[in-house]
């Protein structure tokens, strides 16, 4: 379970390093359908790219730690969760999205309680 916990750590690291430096340089273009979305919506979709930068690099620290810190581990997944639960929201309020964002949902809402579960499964590798 350890293994399974570093590997999903590094790609979620790895993932949202290079989407988040992707909205950074592409602005607008990298986000489907909004090609032609105004200076407000490229600002804030910049913005919002270093952020998710920033937030997978956290998860690549947590991940050359030894053990991985569980807790870091449920900070990182809860962070996600709540983006899931912001996209549950938005659904609320304005109906469905793409079939992208759709889809980036389940796995918003899927993969914290996945890392919910490996969260100590490191740790506990070190104490056995």
């Amino acid at each position: 379970m350890a293994k399974a916990l570093r590997v999903l750590a590094w790609t979620m690291g790895i993932a949202c390093v290079a989407i988040g430096l992707e909205h950074v340089l592409a602005g607008n273009l990298a986000l489907p359908g909004e090609e032609h979305a105004d200076a407000t919506i490229d600002s804030w979709g910049r913005f919002m790219g270093a952020i998710f930068a920033g937030y997978g690099a956290a998860w690549l620290w947590a991940v050359r730690q030894a053990p991985v810190p569980a807790r870091a581990v449920r900070w990182l997944a809860g962070v996600f969760l709540l983006g899931g639960i912001g996209r549950l929201l938005s659904l609320a309020a304005t109906g469905w999205p793409g079939a992208f964002q759709a889809m980036l949902a389940a796995l918003e809402l899927g993969l914290p309680p996945v890392y919910f579960w490996l969260a100590d499964a490191d740790e506990r590798r070190f104490t056995a």
